[in-house]
């Protein structure tokens, strides 16, 4: 038999490739954590100038909208509106943004397959 042909490497072995199966679990447990914390981290965004301003977490779930009395116009109800979605859209863009961060630094950046767990 040749030199090397047909021996096997163990993964446990000293010296020998670490064990896939620990890292994995290691990886999946602190995915786990990072997304129970992000939710509770939070992201701010506001249209309008600040005269609507969206509170989010991690999660993307809106935490508050606070509107600017003056900015109330009963005469333009649309206005208002368009804020309001503007400002939520733009809460909803920095929270994947934190958790793409958060989780990337888990990946190392690696593509897994894992939107399911980004939100």
């Amino acid at each position: 038999m040749a030199k090397g042909k047909g021996r096997r490497i163990r993964a446990n072995r000293p010296g020998g490739r670490p064990d896939m199966r620990q890292q994995i679990m290691k990886l999946q447990e602190q995915m786990l954590q990072t997304q129970e914390a992000l939710g509770e981290q939070t992201v701010t965004a506001t249209a309008g100038g600040g005269v609507v301003t969206v509170v989010m977490n991690g999660h993307q779930k809106v935490e508050s909208i606070t509107i600017d009395p003056e900015v109330v116009d009963p005469e333009d109800v649309e206005m208002l509106q368009d804020l309001v979605i503007a400002a939520v859209n733009e809460g909803i863009e920095r929270s994947q943004a934190l958790a793409a961060e958060q989780m990337g630094g888990l990946t190392g950046g690696l593509d897994l397959g894992l939107g399911g767990l980004l939100g």
